[in-house]
């Protein structure tokens, strides 16, 4: 029944061949990794109209010179990111760009904090997605809650399908979205100048406002920035783009940060004009909308594509998170089930783990974006910051064409996204507080992780010493399939064992499509190290282990029965000290056992190696 209903929800399962046909155009690139950036206009504009009002009225001038320092740093950022994605073009973005400059510690804070950033892209995403469906619809806003929570389910099983199908389903809300919003800023325009929209602002853009504090400017800024988050998505999904590559990811930045700007400009502006003020039922595009449109059909069109693209913007997340885990995951900071893609070609553990995150985010604020935005902000300048001046190290180390000019890009949005978090830190603390007790927190667990990996590596690494070979006694006819996954002391220690219980013992690997190269290294590894043992490596094109080694297994039991021998499969595993540190590994082995069970001509035996430490 489960087998059922995954291929139902997710679809059948993709061959690793087929990977190539999930690489992204710049079309579908633009709706899966941009619906992110382009989705927080809805909210960028009021966050700093609401922390402008609580001066006067008239502060609401001041959005204008926000936006245009906010406009400064967007053109930053994006020239800093196509600097990345051509420097750094397999993906990793932040992450990779700290780590490699700044060293292992800076490289796990800026990963670190767009982990958690990702699950509050998705978190702030739905949340204003319910926000938008409540002010068009109010007898829905008590359940803003489960609104939010069904949105990211929805959504998770979208991505579980696969990028393809995310991609081709995005495409209708994000470009939907597109021709909203540039109609309304253009039809505002002209209702502006034919004069059928009164100039309702409360102060001229020149005009002296009573009681305005560079305190309160810096505060509007910093919570107008967070109409920059998700601009890094493209860095951190390379991988994911057609050839070139790079070439692609940089020209759909580039496309993005031009729709961004001309969006965050054209509404900033509308709002001002209009003298929007901001309260808690309905939202500032909400009623430029309302002003521009009427309460008509296109009203309500626009209230639409706004809510679409607010729940599918949590896609941006969805196609950042599981690449980041990968590479974390690659490098022994996160679990090795952040290695694994799932039947359609997805990381599917990163997918569910996002997802999951941004649930208890969701259940944890009530809903409320407002209280989700300075945290939010503060896990994207953190790694904007350390990113671009660590490609001030990396241009002064390589040099290159106009490495000068390009330095001091970065510089200017180093200096910025610095400026940013230390503004958060000191103007919003009772929002940020909480970065300051997850982030050590989280980097207690990566190293944890990290050092529990290196110490399982030490133990299971296969010494001359180690490979004596003691046959005590055989069993005439006994056959033994010793299922071998890499050359370790595991290995060793089982074939061992298995050459003292049986008189013909058979070495089963299975390999994928993935990286051919390795797998042909752990063939000629294997060969060198146990000449006198026979090695069978099983192709699987779907990535799976337990049907290839059940197919093989029965082959051989069936043979062997045939001559009256016995057949026993030997699982090696490792059992290590902790029991908590069996999440950290694929419970392979455990697999293996259930699907080998069905067979009633094999025994099924395991052979345990220990960890010390």
């Amino acid at each position: 029944m489960w087998r059922y209903l995954k291929r139902v929800l997710i679809g059948k399962p993709l061959k690793t061949t087929d990977e190539g046909g999930q690489a992204l155009s710049k079309f579908k690139a633009l709706a899966l990794l941009s619906s992110d950036a382009l989705s927080s206009v809805a909210y960028g504009t009021e966050q700093i109209t609401t922390i402008l009002i609580t001066l006067s009225m008239a502060a609401l001038m001041y959005q204008i010179w926000v936006a245009a320092l906010v406009l400064v740093l967007l053109a930053a950022i994006t020239l800093s990111y196509q600097q990345i994605i051509h420097a750094y073009p397999s993906g990793g973005g932040a992450y990779v760009v700290a780590s490699t400059n700044w060293g292992q510690g800076a490289g796990l804070v800026a990963g670190g904090s767009l982990l958690v950033d990702y699950m509050l892209t998705v978190a702030v995403s739905t949340t204003s997605a319910t926000e938008a469906i409540t002010s068009a619809i109010p007898a829905l806003y008590s359940h803003q809650v489960l609104l939010s929570c069904l949105i990211v389910i929805g959504i998770m099983l979208l991505n579980l399908r696969g990028l393809r199908e995310s991609a081709s389903f995005l495409t209708l809300p994000v470009y939907l979205f597109i021709f909203m919003i540039i109609f309304m800023i253009i039809y505002g325009g002209y209702n502006i100048l034919t004069g059928n929209i009164e100039y309702h602002a409360s102060a001229g853009i020149t005009a002296p406002v009573q009681g305005m504090t560079l305190v309160l400017f810096l505060r509007a800024f910093s919570s107008g920035s967070s109409s920059l988050t998700g601009v890094e998505a493209i860095s951190n999904a390379v991988p994911n783009f057609k050839k070139p590559k790079s070439h692609n990811a940089s020209a759909t930045l580039a496309i993005m940060a031009l729709i961004l700007g001309i969006f965050f400009g054209g509404i900033t502006y509308l709002s001002y004009y209009m003298g929007i003020v901001p309260n808690g039922h309905e939202t500032v595009l909400s009623q430029i909308g309302e002003g521009v449109f009427g309460h008509g059909f296109l009203y309500y069109l626009l209230q639409l594509s706004t809510a679409m693209i607010l729940a599918v913007a949590a896609n941006t997340g969805f196609s950042a998170f599981p690449m980041l885990a990968y590479n974390m995951a690659k490098d022994k900071f996160l679990p090795h089930a952040y290695l694994d893609k799932g039947d359609r070609l997805g990381y599917s553990n990163g997918i569910i783990s996002l997802a999951v995150g941004a649930v208890i985010l969701i259940l944890i604020f009530g809903g409320k974006t407002s209280s989700l935005i300075p945290l939010y902000a503060v896990g994207v300048f953190v790694p904007f910051t350390l990113s671009q001046s660590g490609m001030i190290i990396h241009w002064k180390r390589n040099k290159g064409k106009f490495w000068a000019g390009k330095a001091t890009i970065n510089f200017i949005g180093a200096f910025i996204s610095v400026s940013l978090v230390i503004c958060l830190f000191l103007l919003r603390f009772e929002n940020v507080w909480p970065y300051l007790i997850v982030m050590p927190l989280l980097l207690r667990l990566f190293y944890k992780i990290h050092r529990h990996y290196k110490r399982v590596a030490e133990q299971l690494r296969v010494e001359e010493t180690a490979r004596s070979i003691a046959a005590t006694h055989h069993y005439d006819g006994a056959t033994v399939i010793v299922l071998v996954s890499g050359v370790t002391k595991v290995t060793a220690k089982a074939i061992s064992y298995a050459q003292s219980i049986g008189d013909y013992v058979i070495a089963m690997h299975v390999s994928f499509d993935a990286n051919p190269e390795k797998e042909h290294e752990t063939a000629e590894e294997f060969k060198k190290e146990f000449p006198d043992v026979r090695f069978v490596d099983i192709h699987s094109s779907y990535r799976s282990i337990a049907q290839p080694t059940l197919r093989f297994c029965d082959v051989i039991a069936k043979r062997a029965e045939d001559r009256n021998y016995s057949t026993t499969v030997l699982v090696p595993q490792f059992v290590p000290r902790h029991p908590w540190e069996n999440i950290l590994h694929n419970q392979t082995s455990l697999r293996l056992r259930a699907t080998l069970n069905s067979r009633q001509n094999i025994v099924i035996a395991t052979y345990n190696y220990h960890l010390k430490e």
